[in-house]
């Protein structure tokens, strides 16, 4: 760390509308006091109703923002989302070879909240080959976890665990299953230790619509967590209390006509009723 504030750096794609991608994992930073940096592998055309065009970044330059961050900021975590592409995967795993990256939070995005594809079919073998090795921590929710394994999603908690360890097989370091499209009045989320040590995380389901980039905003409390040196299970615990709190205010600041996103700033914007002071 190096100065007050520890940096982290999302490697995602962009939402235009700003709720999910680079945008939230921005605001979750800021959230969290740490100062973010970002490396842009895709742009979306995106609102609150869905995704309606994804133009990949060329990788090689992809690779010259990956180097220009690191040759400058002490970059404490990194959390990665949207990749997109078999090749962009290979060129982001490369660079954090190449700058020693430590503390790497991965979420496997695949598919948008409305059903828009933003990973490539050939794309997720990549993922387990080059990413799991590298990454600290990889969160899939539950339909994730169940397209990197290619089988059925789990329903229960047995089936969470199993399928947790499978995924910790294939080389992922530690492992947390979200529960937030499972069903009941719990939402629980499974973290899997290297150890092999489970630790269960669970918070009232909350009834909205505006959960808009709620995977992203997860992942990147996690890793400013991490950045600021928390140990894993304590940045979990952090980061599901964070997430839980801003899909229960996502309604007082509605945005959009379709899903709106999860309220980044609940902790200040609720202390002045979203005004300045």
């Amino acid at each position: 760390m190096s100065g007050p504030h520890p940096i982290a750096l999302t490697i995602a794609g962009s939402d235009s509308s700003g709720g999910a991608g680079i945008q939230a994992d921005l605001k979750t930073f800021a959230a969290h006091q740490v100062y973010g940096a970002s490396v842009i592998v895709a742009l979306t055309a995106q609102n609150t109703k869905g995704v309606s065009a994804i133009h990949a970044v060329p990788a090689d330059f992809v690779s010259k923002q990956i180097d220009a961050v690191f040759e400058d900021l002490d970059v404490a975590a990194v959390k990665i989302g949207m990749l997109a592409t078999a090749e962009l995967i290979e060129t982001v795993a490369a660079g954090l070879r190449r700058h020693k990256a430590r503390n790497i939070v991965l979420d496997p995005v695949m598919i948008a909240a409305s059903g828009a594809r933003l990973l490539e079919n050939d794309a997720v073998d990549a993922i387990r080959r080059h990413i799991f090795p590298l990454a600290t921590l990889i969160t899939p929710n539950l339909p994730e976890a169940a397209a990197l394994l290619g089988s059925s999603v789990a329903e229960t908690e047995t089936a969470i665990d199993e399928q947790a360890d499978r995924l910790a097989a294939l080389g992922a370091a530690n492992v947390l299953i979200k529960g937030g499209h499972g069903s009941g009045e719990t939402s629980s989320d499974l973290l899997l230790l290297a150890g092999g040590a489970r630790h269960r995380f669970d918070a009232p389901r909350i009834a909205t619509r505006n959960t808009h980039g709620t995977g992203c905003t997860l992942s990147s409390a996690i890793a400013s967590g991490l950045a600021k040196g928390l140990a894993l299970p304590e940045a979990v615990g952090h980061a599901k209390t964070y997430i839980t709190a801003a899909i229960a205010a996502a309604d007082e600041v509605p945005v959009g006509h379709g899903h709106g996103p999860v309220h980044h700033f609940h902790h200040w914007w609720d202390r002045t009723g979203g005004r300045q002071p």
